[in-house]
């Protein structure tokens, strides 16, 4: 069958795109004639498994934004990729704007459509007027264009209800699968810890996208106060900044024993989570939240607020601490960081 998985930035630095390309790897490898279109991205297919088709799209994060959210009225490139997508048999989208190219080619031509959705931010988790109006616009326009699916796909129950709430489609669930030839116990980490200089220091990890509703601010606030009981204890935290303002208020609140990395390739990942003590997450809304699941396949203890995603399918070492209580979060971190004999005995819980 011939398949087409459109993702909107087919980047290793973006979730859905990860679970698109080993999605697309999957449906190679079971015989499909398999294509991802994409806006932009640097993901490559190992021994031309599938073929990558870019549309292109501005380069900055503001013109990326306006670019998607204006998607629509680029008739020549929609109709010119409705012609290209009808020779398909089945289009799998991951999220909007590229929902656009698969209704049309639904409408017109009958192909089959199947929606993947990974979760839209409630608007309410930003604090600017203009960024919740971008939200809630992302939202409308999924609605309309998601409206002729054949199937929905969801993450996990809590994106399936979200998705209800959104857009009124049912979907099945389908979590997301990690890359166990990646993740999984015995990846090494002394190159990672080599790297930072760290020989016994107790190293709690952090990836994901900087932003605010992933609660990078309130977790370095309880990291300082894991140092008052471990001073020894470093923090690494991993992502692209996707809000300036908010990378700022980031740095500034870093302080000693805090460690912006910045972006880190796929395959470079798994040694960081082995480099670590514990995985940690003060984030207030996730749909899955793969690099949760990632760093426990290596095998690491995990400390996060308790969301749905978190609770719905619980890791073997995962601390659920109720969503804000940075005190608890950070008497569990220490707790933990203790038990792996890093900590050198700490002192009292914070």
């Amino acid at each position: 069958m011939r398949i087409a998985l459109l993702v909107p930035n087919f980047a290793e630095h973006d979730g859905s795109a990860r679970v698109a390309e080993l999605q697309a790897l999957d449906l190679a490898r079971r015989g499909h004639a398999v294509t991802v279109v994409a806006l932009g991205g640097n993901i490559r297919p190992p021994r031309g498994e599938y073929r990558v088709c870019l549309l292109g799209m501005p380069r900055g994060l503001l013109g990326q934004r306006i670019y998607r959210l204006l998607f629509p009225v680029n008739l020549p490139a929609t109709c010119r990729w409705v012609k290209r997508l009808r020779e398909f048999d089945e289009l799998i989208v991951h999220l909007y704007p590229l929902t656009w190219l698969a209704y049309w080619t639904r409408r017109l031509y009958g192909t089959r459509y199947v929606f993947w959705y990974h979760g839209i931010m409630d608007p309410r988790f930003f604090p600017y007027l203009y960024e919740r109006l971008y939200i809630r616009a992302q939202i409308f326009l999924t609605k309309l264009t998601v409206r002729n699916a054949d199937r929905a796909v969801a993450v996990s129950e809590f994106a399936a209800a979200e998705l209800r709430s959104y857009t009124g489609l049912d979907a099945t669930v389908e979590y997301n699968r990690v890359d166990d030839c990646r993740f999984h116990p015995g990846v090494p980490g002394e190159v990672v810890r080599k790297r930072f200089r760290l020989s016994c220091e107790p190293l709690i990890l952090f990836v994901g996208a900087l932003r605010p509703v992933k609660g990078v601010f309130q977790l370095i606030q309880a990291f300082q106060l894991v140092r008052r009981s471990i001073p020894r204890a470093r923090l690494l935290v991993i992502g692209t900044p996707d809000y300036r303002y908010y990378y700022r208020r980031l740095k500034s609140a870093g302080g000693d024993g805090v460690t912006f990395v910045g972006f880190v390739p796929h395959a470079e990942l798994p040694f960081y989570y082995a480099a670590c003590d514990l995985y940690a997450s003060c984030s207030f809304w996730e749909t899955f939240n793969l690099p949760l699941w990632e760093a426990e396949a290596v095998g690491k203890p995990a400390v996060v607020f308790d969301i749905p995603p978190h609770r719905e399918r619980k890791g073997p070492e995962r601390k659920l601490v109720r969503t804000g209580d940075l005190e608890e979060f950070a008497r569990a971190c220490v707790r933990i960081l203790t038990k792996t004999g890093r900590a050198g005995g700490g002192g009292a819980a914070p």
